[in-house]
């Protein structure tokens, strides 16, 4: 089976102005400020999204997708770039990923060739460090996404470690940096390159993928190679990955010691206004859950069993429970939770609540992962509308 098209991938210019004509739009219910987006079918290898952004394209993936399964559709994945200098012609066969820096031999490795190391294949979450940014109050800058800068797939590649060990990473090397083919616009901006720690980055998890939910990756998901970190934010799951730089000391690249950091807090909070506070790259995913099985402001009769059914995300660990709360938080009951497909990977869970009265009734879901990080009450705040962590309400119309 050819795993990845033998050929060059032609995408025309146009495939960047997918929303010419919306024909349709949604309303994601953001505080603060428009929260109208349009929705469009025209981005190539997409279904219908919601568009954030056209160029560099951010698409967001809509909250009734999530409901049909714990593995999303590669044509409904959300999408985020840094860089609006996307390739639109690929040529496989003459592709190369780099390896080089402080390794005994440095590398430029074919698609093929790198399909002859040992694979590996497990299910993770890729979910945008800003996730639901729009929800944040006060309202931060950055795409203000509801809950749909996320999707989990079944990736297979080979482990970045085996990669590596080709290479021969030396003895004084320190971070592993990883840069893609796509571009700033202007050639004053810093190109998007992330680092591991070279002991992370050699722990054997850490995957090239080069399939995305058993086919190619989608263009717009980082076709022909994308870096897979699981358990930890998508800053790192470089797409169109072709540049491995093994660096003899800390990176001190824009990208880790300036941008995407967060307050070296709990839940990286701190309080609107706040200043002084110590900072870290973030890193690993906190604990999530949502409601899928109804939108916010879905109707319902009065007298019916309810039954609820969601999706969970225990970050860097597990999925140990979900819990569901109609009276504020003071009381919680369990959930039943589905088939485990792996402790990076969404996980269902869904219960049936006794009859609600009429009026509004107010959903709080909260997961607990295992390593015993559980969902708080109230919600984070930073500066850059990142690590949105808190049990989440979904009301309910009851008549």
């Amino acid at each position: 089976m050819i795993l990845l098209p033998r050929r060059s991938v032609l995408l025309g210019a146009a495939a960047l102005a997918g929303t010419a004509r919306a024909q349709r739009s949604v309303d994601l219910a953001l505080p603060g400020g428009p929260s109208e987006r349009p929705l469009s079918r025209k981005f190539p290898q997409k279904g219908e999204m919601i568009v954030q952004r056209v160029r560099p394209p951010l698409l967001e993936t809509p909250m009734e997708v999530f409901d049909q399964g714990v593995f999303t559709p590669n044509d409904r994945f959300y999408v985020r770039w840094h860089w609006g200098d996307i390739p639109t012609d690929i040529d496989t066969l003459g592709f190369r990923l780099k390896v080089h820096g402080a390794v005994a031999k440095p590398l430029s490795l074919s698609i093929p060739e790198l399909m002859k190391l040992p694979r590996i294949e497990y299910a993770a979450v890729n979910q945008c460090s800003g996730n639901s940014r729009g929800l944040f109050e006060p309202r931060v800058a950055g795409a203000q996404w509801r809950h749909g800068a996320m999707g989990n797939a079944r990736w297979s590649g080979v482990r970045l470690k085996d990669v590596l060990d080709l290479a021969g990473v030396e003895p004084q090397a320190q971070a592993v940096r990883f840069a893609g083919l796509d571009q700033p616009l202007m050639p004053e901006a810093p190109d998007y390159r992330k680092s591991l720690a070279v002991d992370h980055a050699r722990d054997g998890e850490v995957m090239i993928a080069f399939l995305q939910n058993g086919e190619a990756l989608p263009w717009l998901n980082g076709f022909p190679l994308r870096l897979v970190v699981p358990g930890w934010f998508s800053t790192y799951w470089v797409k169109m990955l072709s540049d491995i730089e093994v660096l003899d000391r800390p990176d001190d690249d824009y990208w880790m010691v300036k941008a995407y950091r967060v307050p070296d807090r709990p839940f990286g909070s701190v309080k609107p206004g706040e200043q002084g506070f110590p900072t870290k790259p973030i890193t690993t995913m906190p604990p999530r859950s949502w409601i899928t099985s109804h939108a916010d402001g879905a109707k319902l009769s009065a007298g019916r069993p309810l039954a609820i059914r969601g999706i969970a995300l225990g970050g860097d660990s597990g999925v140990a429970k979900v819990e569901t709360s109609t009276d504020g938080g003071r009381s919680w009951l369990q959930a039943r939770l589905g088939s485990d497909e792996g402790k990076y990977s969404f996980r269902r869970f869904d219960i049936e609540l006794p009859p609600p009265s009429a009026g509004p009734l107010a959903m709080l879901t909260r997961c607990t992962n295992a390593a015993g990080i559980a969902q708080p009450l109230e919600p984070n705040w930073n500066h850059s509308g990142y690590l949105r962590s808190v049990a989440e309400t979904t009301t309910l119309v009851v008549a």
